[in-house]
């Protein structure tokens, strides 16, 4: 069990100091932002915190003072809840208002300090088990200590909560908004690692035994650090990663429409403008073209497209396709791509055929949207394909 927990600090450290690093990489060009200052102090704290955890999991001695990585470790979360909740107002709210909140936090997080280190070498901290530490044991200053830590740790994740909702709502920055959703999951996970540390002291004081139920607040407490370092630096990294997941989509229709882009071009090689090509350095124009070159071997196709038959794709692969009426128009077009690719190869041209009236093109202003009933034809061509 004691593997466990300090394996979960080990996580929760380790996201911390990468944390610390990202930020510490774009000095630079933002020392000057005080906002930055308070986020590299709030890491600090936050790297502070769980690395005296770690040590406090290896030895009961510290600077050889009993049970001090504990006090210590406790000091620094509070002081870290302080730095996060300054942060949170720097975000959210104007610079007259952040700095009388600051001022709040900062004199809140100073008493709460002092309060705990009294409190923990009057019940005689440095001489007691480090277990009292996690128990309480019955002993009431032990408990109150316990208590009000967790009381300290709790409050702020219940008002980070509640100005995170609305300001998400009201953020203009996306890297803003995606920061305060994922302060607000962080400061659920927190809370439930309060929670979970509260019924720890309190059935352990009443003499109960909850068992490995005891290391869901590790859990907690760890899962919820690595959203929060998340949180503190999306704002920088979150727009590549959203270029990149974008590209990995891109990327992707890429190589579904293929198989369909494949067939009209060995059909129709007069569609492609440009040779062939495996290289995907300039994706957003190969997938333009491909796109394009798709609709131009379509049209190729008009003559041969028989309008007599429906091309609803029963039988080919369609029948029993789930997703509704639009997976089945997607069937319907790709059984009638099929049929057209064969009568051009046998040179049959149907009587009444899609020649003589209008091309029914989807939006083909909107082209994300092309693209996906695109994808989604090209997967019901495949399908058939492989019916075959």
């Amino acid at each position: 069990m004691n593997t466990i927990k300090t394996l979960c600090f080990v996580i929760a450290a380790l996201s911390s100091y990468a944390a610390l690093v990202y930020r510490l990489l774009q000095v630079g060009r933002s020392w000057r932002d005080s906002t930055y200052r308070t986020l590299l102090i709030t890491l600090l704290f936050q790297c502070l915190t769980f690395t005296m955890g770690a040590v406090a999991m290896g030895s009961e001695r510290f600077l050889g003072v009993g049970n001090l990585a504990i006090l210590v470790m406790h000091l620094s979360a509070v002081a870290f809840c302080v730095s996060a909740q300054i942060i949170l107002l720097r975000w959210a709210t104007g610079s007259e208002e952040s700095a009388r909140g600051a001022r709040y936090w900062l004199i809140t997080g100073i008493a709460l300090n002092a309060l705990l280190t009294a409190l923990f070498f009057i019940a005689d901290g440095p001489g007691r088990p480090a277990e009292d530490f996690n128990t309480g044991s019955g002993r009431p200053l032990i408990l109150t200590y316990l208590l009000v830590f967790m009381v300290s740790q709790a409050v702020p994740c219940v008002t980070i909560l509640r100005q995170c909702v609305p300001y998400a709502r009201m953020a203009s920055k996306t890297s803003l908004r995606q920061a305060l959703r994922m302060l607000s999951v962080a400061a659920v996970i927190l809370f439930l690692y309060c929670l979970a540390r509260v019924v720890n002291i309190l059935t352990a004081a009443g003499g109960l035994d909850i068992g490995a139920w005891t290391l869901a607040a590790s859990v907690f407490s760890a899962l919820g650090i690595a959203t929060l370092s998340l949180a503190l630096t999306i704002s920088s990294w979150g727009p590549s990663a959203t270029r990149l997941l974008e590209w990995a989509h891109g990327y992707r229709s890429y190589r579904a429409l293929y198989p369909l882009w494949r067939d009209l071009y060995e059909s129709s090689p007069d569609i492609v403008l440009e040779p062939p090509g495996a290289a995907v350095s300039d994706l957003d124009y190969r997938l333009h073209r491909r796109v394009i070159e798709i609709r131009d071997g379509w049209r190729e196709l008009r003559p041969y497209i028989d309008r007599t038959t429906g091309g609803d794709g029963e039988g080919d692969g369609g029948a029993g396709v789930r997703g509704g009426e639009e997976s089945r128009q997607a069937f319907a077009e790709a059984a009638q791509i099929k049929q057209a690719l064969h009568a051009k190869r046998t040179g049959t041209i149907p009587d009444d055929n899609a020649d003589t009236g209008d091309f029914e093109d989807r939006d083909t202003d909107n082209f994300t949207a092309e693209v996906v009933w695109l994808t989604k034809v090209a997967a019901a061509y495949r399908k058939l394909d492989n019916a075959r």
